[in-house]
């Protein structure tokens, strides 16, 4: 599912025919789209929605590594160095139904750090030529709240001139759209899973360089992050090591953020909540 559609960038990959693309959304649609699809479910990580009374799937859910459910097939860890067996996932598949088609089209990405390096001089020159004036990090976790379609709104609202770097689930709220791109450029740039948003902080040191810039600060870059969970918590300190600054959070802060904190970072790195998609992007494109 979500962790599919990076899976389809990576180059060690190319050589599997059958990885055929990803199907659905982001996590929290799993106790929809994991009844139409009909094969067989491994589940990697923590994002695993509790089973509805009437699922269908549980027959065909597997678990391997920290993650685990009742009454689930878990496949063991490796022994000895040897690959994990995932033998009982493959003969269930064989006697599974096709997936329901739920959409169709395609989803350009791939756009880690060696991708985007590769193009720096394009990328520069664009950015030297005023035909990009933004780049918008809007990286993060999605979830299931009405306020997150702010980040939609966010992405429609956006001038043609700016770019979305972006990573993790919180990409499903505006990665269907049709926003084009610049000069061959798209205006969405997906480096990946959430623990690649490493690129994103990468891309944003080499343009640094490259524009013989001394702050991260002075970059035309802002940060409108997705908030939801503890894994975020090690990319939000990440930025903060490296002195970025004006992050916005939403739609809610950090569980962690307690009044003396919130005053540390609003006082050390302006950090700030979102508010209003029009608002807010007038003050991006303004670099505030």
């Amino acid at each position: 599912m979500r962790t599919m559609l990076p899976a389809n960038y990576y180059p060690a990959f190319k050589k599997y025919e059958h990885l055929k693309g990803n199907y659905g959304g982001s996590w929290w649609h799993q106790n929809k789209e994991f009844e139409s699809f009909n094969g067989p479910i491994l589940m990697t990580t923590n994002c695993l929605v509790p089973l509805k009374k009437d699922c269908t799937y549980l027959d065909r859910l597997y678990t391997t590594g920290v993650a685990s459910y009742t009454d689930a097939v878990h496949i063991p860890e490796r022994v000895n160095g040897e690959s994990k067996d995932f033998e009982a996932i493959i003969e269930k598949a064989k006697t599974c139904s096709a997936p329901t088609e739920i959409e169709t089209g395609k989803i350009v990405g791939g756009f880690a750090h060696n991708q985007v390096l590769a193009l720096a001089d394009k990328v520069v020159d664009a950015v030297k030529a005023g035909a990009i004036k933004r780049f918008v990090v809007m990286a993060g976790c999605d979830g299931r709240q009405k306020g997150r379609n702010y980040f939609t709104e966010v992405a429609e609202k956006l001038p043609q001139d700016a770019v979305i770097l972006t990573a993790g689930c919180a990409k499903y709220r505006y990665n269907k759209l049709d926003l084009g791109d610049i000069g061959g450029i798209p205006r969405v740039l997906d480096a990946g899973q959430c623990n690649d948003c490493y690129s994103l902080a990468v891309i944003a040191l080499k343009l640094k360089e490259v524009f013989g810039l001394d702050d991260i600060n002075d970059l035309p870059l802002s940060f409108d992050i997705g908030w939801y969970e503890q894994k975020a918590v090690a990319v939000l300190l990440a930025l903060l090591h490296l002195g970025v600054k004006g992050i916005r959070l939403g739609p809610t802060l950090p569980a962690f953020v307690s009044p003396a904190v919130l005053n540390v970072l609003v006082e050390n790195f302006d950090i700030k909540p979102i508010t209003e998609p029009e608002a807010d992007v007038e003050a991006i494109m303004a670099g505030k």
